[in-house]
């Protein structure tokens, strides 16, 4: 399989986030080492995210095996997983930072009873 670099489009934040929070993660799971550092480990993950890249190929890409991505595919999303907000959480903020005010009630239909003119009206009534 033949290798060549490649652009991811997100912002280099997404990846510095990322390995920060993965920083940690090998401590508390136990493991004493890793074959990609952090900012690699969180590149290989992004791409995987934002572009579909195969297990197979970030692997070769990466120089790892295959159960070392599929490994670190799924702690990233656990961990991004802990990360996100709950739905009643996220609607309260989702409310909170909302600054448009509710939008009016539907309008009431016209007083009085509705005649078969007012029915017609714009309508072509020719018998056929």
């Amino acid at each position: 399989m033949l290798v060549y670099p490649s652009a991811i489009d997100l912002s280099s934040s997404h990846l510095r986030f990322l390995a920060r929070e993965l920083t940690a993660h090998p401590r508390r799971i136990g493991s004493r080492w890793r074959r990609l550092d952090p900012g690699r480990q969180a590149l290989l993950v992004l791409a995987h995210l934002r572009c579909g890249d195969t297990y197979t190929r970030l692997a070769a890409g990466f120089g790892i095996g295959l159960a070392t991505v599929c490994r670190y595919i799924h702690e990233a999303i656990e961990l991004l997983a802990t990360l996100a907000p709950d739905l009643a959480d996220a609607t309260a903020s989702s409310n909170a930072r909302s600054s448009s005010p509710r939008s009016p009630p539907c309008p009431t239909p016209p007083a009085g009873p509705i005649t078969s003119e007012n029915a017609t009206k714009g309508r072509n009534t020719t018998p056929r």
